[in-house]
């Protein structure tokens, strides 16, 4: 271990742990994980072949003692535990970096930032998606006006998975657990639609349960408008054997459209990393195309390179400087604050005029 590293406790080694959080910690300078919690005897297992001077422990509560041995915690458990698990870190001294979501529900959201505060440490969320290779270059065709004003902007995590996993507590939980697509690929959804438009003075959603066995929603649809007529559209599903485009955004000087994913996911899961050939390039096919309004010429717009090592980078230089987090936890809280209004909405067949102030 290096003079003044940041030593990182990881709760939690499924899909979030092993596959975001643990690769990009590795390659972030001056970070370490010295300590991974995890239960499952197989995740022990890869965990300690993965990271064989790190420090195993079986249950979240075998960690809270040695505290003074770390400087940081990251919290990639199950969505029910993170409002639990990131107050007793805090409480304990450590900064906090907790997986989307925030929590189940603005009211933990709110005692959490309170609580950072008043420990005067780090609490940040991993909200992955805003280095994604396509959402940055949507950012940089609005911030130099190629889409300007912007009508409307359609985004979409889409997926086919037509069966239920019952072994899946996203598939299979409740709401109380935070299951289901609102909560998981919605918040991204939500997260970059308000990083690009503020908070919005309106949302209208609809939940669906729809295949047999469902419990958790797999099947959302979240409309947000915002100050000036913006209008964000936001789908996600696991119920598309077609994909319609990840994004669609409307202008008044022009139209872009762009399908396909951003690459690191599939990267991570197949054991490459941040700084390996090629990390974060999509292929030049899945390019988007940038439709002029006057005379309808087309761009092929390439993407920008994905980075989700920024996530980690920026927290270990706001961790050492006292600067400010990669994602600010109000702007996480505003997304959870979305999400109980697009429940309220969904219930009521109705747009939710205000989002409720915490």
């Amino acid at each position: 271990m290096t003079t003044n590293c940041i030593r990182v406790a990881l709760v939690g080694y499924g899909l979030a742990g092993r596959f975001f959080h643990a690769p990009l910690i590795a390659r972030t300078p001056g970070m370490e994980i010295t300590s991974i919690v995890t239960a499952n005897p197989e995740r022990r297992a890869e965990a300690s072949r993965d990271f064989p001077d790190a420090r195993l422990a079986a249950t979240f509560d075998d960690v809270i003692p040695g505290a003074a041995d770390l400087d940081l915690l990251v919290i990639a458990s199950p969505n029910k535990f993170h409002a639990p698990q990131a107050a007793a870190a805090l409480d304990a001294g450590l900064h906090v970096v907790v997986d989307k979501p925030f929590a189940t529900s603005s009211r933990d959201c709110r005692r959490l930032i309170d609580l950072s505060r008043e420990k005067k440490r780090l609490l940040t969320v991993f909200q992955n998606r805003r280095f994604d290779n396509d959402f940055l270059t949507v950012e940089k065709l609005l911030e130099d006006g190629s889409l300007s004003p912007v009508l409307r902007f359609e985004s979409r995590f889409e997926r086919y998975r037509p069966a239920v996993d019952p072994n899946k507590w996203r598939e299979s939980g409740s709401i109380e657990d935070g299951a289901g697509l609102l909560f998981d690929l919605q918040s991204h959804l939500i997260d970059q639609a308000c990083l690009l438009f503020g908070k919005p003075e309106s949302v209208y959603a609809e939940i669906r349960n729809t295949r047999p066995g469902a419990t958790a929603s797999d099947d959302t649809f979240v409309a947000l408008t915002f100050a000036g007529g913006v209008s964000a559209h936001l789908w996600a599903n696991v119920i598309s054997a077609r994909r319609a485009p990840r994004f669609r955004v409307l202008a008044l000087n022009g139209t872009f459209e762009k399908y396909g994913l951003d690459p690191q996911e599939e990267a991570l899961r197949s054991g490459a990393h941040p700084g390996d050939p090629g990390w974060g390039i999509e292929p030049d096919e899945l390019a988007g195309t940038l439709t002029r309004g006057e005379d309808g010429a087309q761009m092929t717009i390439k993407s920008e390179p994905g980075c989700y090592e920024r996530f980690y980078e920026l927290t270990a230089e706001a961790i050492r400087t006292g600067g400010k987090p990669p994602v600010d936890p109000e702007a996480a809280l505003l997304t959870i604050e979305i999400i109980e209004a697009a429940m309220k909405s969904a219930a009521g067949r109705a747009a939710v005029r205000t989002v409720a102030v915490s």
